[in-house]
């Protein structure tokens, strides 16, 4: 039985070289203002796309389209900054824009930074559900 190869993206710059040269520009803007808010993600392709992770814990993606490019912050971020937003198109969790109308640096790094911010809100709840139930099963027993 042969083995198929994968088209699959190996890593980051191959999946960045493999985009057309004016959505490329506008990716690479976007990851170095990334790199610049959080140096110490790691960089790894999820779901075939480019996505920063911090702590185990996935961050941010972004991705060319044949029609634009998105930006992946997730919900919270893109409803707290709903207002500086108003001129992209979003969904959900996903900002869409073009390369000739890239997303400002300083957007980009408030997006982060909020991303950021929810992920570790939502660790230390879960650290601390995991303290409240063996002191809750202690007293039922």
């Amino acid at each position: 039985m042969a083995t198929r190869k994968s088209t699959a993206p190996r890593d980051v710059d191959d999946y960045l070289s493999r985009v057309p040269e004016e959505s490329r520009a506008a990716l690479e803007k976007l990851r170095s203002t990334i790199k610049s808010v959080v140096p110490e993600a790691e960089e790894v392709i999820s779901y075939e796309i480019p996505t920063f992770k911090l702590d185990g814990r996935m961050l941010v993606s972004y991705a060319a389209f044949s029609e634009h490019c998105s930006f992946f912050p997730g919900a919270g971020p893109i409803e707290e900054h709903k207002s500086e937003l108003k001129s992209y198109q979003t969904s959900k969790g996903t900002i869409r824009f073009t390369p000739d109308k890239p997303l400002r640096a300083s957007l980009v790094k408030k997006l982060v930074m909020t991303r950021v911010k929810l992920n570790a809100q939502s660790m230390q709840k879960r650290a601390a559900g995991k303290q409240a139930k063996p002191k809750a099963a202690r007293a039922a027993g």
